[in-house]
């Protein structure tokens, strides 16, 4: 490693909230822990209100603080924009950001509608050629066990895979008279469940597999169609005010649907914000001719892996423990055994982001890798329009 201070990387994070906090810690963590060829400088945070927007900069690190995204992104002295605000604003900061030179990293899903992400990708692709890259938060795949996953089955442990089980469960909506929030507004949020976590399992079922959702057939639910406006916010979701105004919920509540992928690998998923007792159980499981595996976030560092190669006596699912040094991204932690969290996964993001970035390499899930998974959003819910007729996804 050598002895002289990296390059510096002048970061503007657009975004205060959830996502803002948990990028703000990835981007001063990441140059502390591994050796990067840029060092993050956190530059500039922008939001809406002055002194919420001060208050984080001065909660999180940032050296200044500004309620003008777009005067922002004018600066010379901002070498990237990182947006963590709703997906109605995607589109337009990051085609702002491309077109003034800037390097982009935007959160989940790419944007509200097929047409936006389309949009974003070909200026994405036109930026590429000028040096400048763009990246999708899908941080789930960066969990060091969903990494191993995905090695195992390029390796060919799982021989040719044949099915795959997708979940991501969280309850913090069952209660019905839990407040309004923008992500069960379809202006600001595109869909509900489908779109704020459902493209995390979509995501995280062709990353592992490596092979593409051709279709599917899907049912949209919404279980509670008004709900408070105001009340006590309390992490996403909280307590409402029963006593006053309500508003209509026009997005999804659950999302389930079948798949087939490119390769006739078939697929279910589910997604919901109403599975009282699980928080946040994103969870993966692959079965192919040679073996099984199988992920739960709530247990985020282990991999159950079933070798059918084994002999008979001896089978049965071994729980792998992954957080030994030869693991993805481990060795720059602590000792084996001694547990990652959920901030690790942006961690990992900002270094495979800012490494594509110094060696002038298009990071990976690229605007068009979050392209397909917004052409999966799409045919899920032209799907449940369609009384679950199967629906092939527009490539």
């Amino acid at each position: 490693m050598s002895n002289s201070p990296a390059p510096a990387l002048r970061v503007a994070m657009i975004g205060t909230a959830f996502m803002g906090a948990m990028h703000s810690h990835a981007w001063r963590t990441a140059h502390r822990f591994f050796d990067l060829p840029l060092t993050p400088e956190l530059a500039v945070i922008a939001g809406r209100n002055p002194e919420s927007t001060a208050a984080a900069a001065r909660k999180y690190g940032w050296a200044e603080a500004s309620t003008d995204w777009r005067e922002v992104i004018a600066r010379d002295d901002i070498d990237l924009i990182d947006i963590c605000t709703p997906g109605d604003t995607h589109r337009e900061i990051a085609l702002a950001a491309l077109a003034a030179g800037k390097h982009v990293l935007c959160e989940k899903p790419l944007a509200n509608s097929v047409a936006e992400a389309e949009e974003m990708t070909a200026a994405a692709e036109e930026a590429e050629a000028r040096g400048v890259f763009s990246m999708c938060g899908f941080s789930y795949r960066r969990t060091p066990a969903l990494t191993l996953a995905r090695q195992l089955v390029a390796e060919g442990r799982l021989g040719t895979v044949r099915q795959v089980r997708a979940q991501y469960l969280q309850d913090w909506l069952s209660d019905e008279n839990a407040p309004m929030t923008w992500r069960l507004d379809k202006t600001k949020s595109g869909s509900g469940s489908l779109g704020d976590i459902g493209a995390h399992i979509i995501d995280a079922a062709q990353f592992v597999t490596g092979t593409d959702i051709a279709g599917v057939s899907a049912l949209l639910e919404t279980f509670v169609t008004r709900r408070p406006v105001a009340g006590e916010h309390v992490g996403l979701g909280g307590s409402g005010a029963t006593d006053g105004e309500y508003a209509d919920v026009t997005v999804d509540d659950a999302a389930l649907f079948t798949a087939r992928f490119t390769d006739n690998t078939v697929g279910i998923f589910e997604a919901t914000r109403f599975a009282l007792g699980r928080k946040n159980a994103v969870r993966l499981e692959v079965n192919g001719t040679l073996g099984s595996l199988a992920f739960d976030f709530e247990d985020m560092n282990v991999l159950e892996f079933f070798d059918g190669t084994a002999p008979a006596h001896t089978q049965g699912f071994q729980r792998i423990i992954v957080t030994e040094p030869v693991h993805p991204y481990t060795a720059n932690w602590w000792p084996a055994g001694h547990g990652l969290g959920y901030e690790h996964g942006f961690t990992h993001q900002v270094v495979d982001l800012v490494t594509a970035i110094g060696a002038g390499t298009a990071p990976s899930p690229s605007f068009a890798e979050a392209l397909g998974v917004q052409r999966v959003l799409d045919a899920v819910e032209r799907s449940s329009a369609d009384h679950s007729t199967f629906t092939p996804v527009f490539r």
